[in-house]
């Protein structure tokens, strides 16, 4: 892997395993089978402050940065689970969502 491919080998990396495994990151793998979607969605999270790579100079800090946010993604569901940590939309809802739609636009 060279620097000037850092994003192309993002690209092919497809699961969780895939990515802390990339960045040599330790991990559990029960944890990771529980919370595989919310750890990459936290990351993800994470990653909207860093700026984009191609106005990056130093693509080792960079690589530095990605490895740290993903390394705090992951611990961030060691400690906790999905349900305190609500990183879907589905988890801040209030209580049961209702909608009444009439017959007669059923049968339109």
């Amino acid at each position: 892997m060279s620097d000037m491919t850092f994003m192309d080998d993002l690209e092919e990396l497809s699961s969780a395993e895939d990515f802390l495994e990339y960045f040599a990151i330790e991990f559990d793998r029960s944890v990771v089978q529980v919370n595989r979607l919310h750890i990459m969605q936290r990351f993800h999270d994470y990653l909207k402050d860093l700026p984009d790579a191609d106005q990056v100079a130093d693509i080792e800090g960079y690589k530095t940065a990605y490895k740290e946010l993903l390394t705090k993604a992951y611990e961030d569901f060691v400690h906790s689970d999905a349900l305190t940590e609500k990183v879907f939309r589905v988890f801040h809802m209030k209580g049961p969502q209702t909608t009444f739609v009439p017959l007669d636009q059923i049968l339109e």
